[in-house]
């Protein structure tokens, strides 16, 4: 049973803050959405549109926007952060103050803070103290905005430390176009939402070099296995990379027309600079500043990954992309499962199914 909310602030107007208002204030709530610049504020104020995120999804006049962040928080019995995961503590301590105590509080950005390789649930509990955790939970899975605007069906998962949040949330999102699972594993949700755009972004450049599907299919295979691998380490539950913040994320991301991070990795491909292939793309690309985080946490935990490695030197030290492949493909001679992951899946998977 779908749970009744006054009002229901989404701080952040892009493509899916702006989904998310819309399908939200389809379920009876009311919903202010908060935008940095006054300018786009006006924009769809004036023309109930989101033209550059979100173009040919009209707004009902319910739904609120404003640029004034105490305004935005007035009231709001749940808050739903889609900002970028860049600007995500910033954003959260400024509003931390203005929101009501106990109010259910929902992450959809997928990233890692790139300086300190913290997961945002993490930077979170930075912001907010441990406490605050029993009301924060985690929106991930594949999801594009524009499908979700257009009532596309669409499975996604909420994770959270709390199993009563993990359902609050749960219930706040479901509708008949949405279906929406919970996941106590809050971190390889987190690690599987964000790690796959440094995949799309290489599943881009194969694209951009050669559209190979065979190319492809190798790249987002062993790229789920080296989030995995580093998953493990970091005490996620295997399972969940063979879930919809995994496995599921990961096609979206990689295939989608819609992906920001396979639309850089195209450019990329095509021979243009990092910053020329931001500049086609015009939004956020998650996928960048995760690469220098991935890369940083392979080194902290001493996991090995190889996708992760070069991608970190394509963008960052202008290796070429073809360079990258060869580098791929000629390494040692492996196996596909390594020992020590079977033992940790295995060792997972029975503790689990004992909990």
């Amino acid at each position: 049973m779908a749970v009744s909310y006054e009002q229901i602030t989404v701080l952040g107007a892009g493509s899916w803050g702006t989904a998310l208002a819309y399908h939200l204030v389809g379920d009876g709530c009311k919903v202010k959405l908060w935008a940095r610049r006054m300018e786009q504020v006006e924009e769809i104020n004036t023309y109930r549109e989101n033209k550059r995120y979100l173009p040919g999804v009209f707004l009902p006049d319910s739904i609120q926007v404003t640029a004034d962040l105490k305004q935005a928080l007035a009231g709001a019995q749940c808050v739903v952060f889609s900002v970028p995961s860049h600007t995500f503590r910033a954003v959260l301590r400024d509003a931390l103050p203005l929101i009501n105590t106990g109010a259910l509080i929902v992450n959809t950005a997928k990233g890692i803070e790139e300086n300190s390789m913290l997961r945002l649930s993490e930077v979170f509990a930075d912001e907010a103290g441990p406490s605050g955790a029993e009301h924060y939970a985690v929106l991930s899975g594949p999801s594009h905005a524009e499908e979700v605007a257009q009532k596309m069906p669409t499975a996604v998962v909420v994770a959270s430390v709390s199993s009563r949040t993990a359902v609050l949330a749960q219930d706040l999102f479901m509708q008949k176009n949405l279906r929406v699972y919970t996941n106590p594993d809050i971190i390889g949700v987190e690690l599987g939402g964000a790690l796959k755009n440094v995949i799309a972004l290489g599943t881009g450049i194969v694209d951009g070099l050669t559209g190979s599907d065979n190319s492809k299919a190798a790249l987002m295979t062993r790229g789920l296995a080296e989030i995995t691998r580093l998953g493990l380490t970091m005490q996620a539950n295997p399972l969940t990379f063979a879930g919809l913040a995994g496995l599921g994320d990961l096609i979206v991301t990689c295939t989608s027309r819609h992906s920001r991070n396979r639309r850089a990795g195209i450019e990329i491909g095509r021979g243009k600079t990092l910053q020329q292939a931001l500049d086609e793309v015009n939004m956020v690309v998650e996928g960048v500043r995760t690469t220098r985080a991935a890369h940083g946490l392979a080194a902290t935990w001493g996991i090995e990954m190889p996708i992760t490695e070069q991608m970190y030197q394509v963008l960052f030290y202008d290796l070429p992309p073809q360079a990258a492949v060869n580098n791929l493909m000629t390494r040692v001679k492996t196996r596909e499962v390594e020992e020590v992951a079977l033992t940790k899946i295995k060792w997972y998977a029975e503790r689990d199914g004992a909990d």
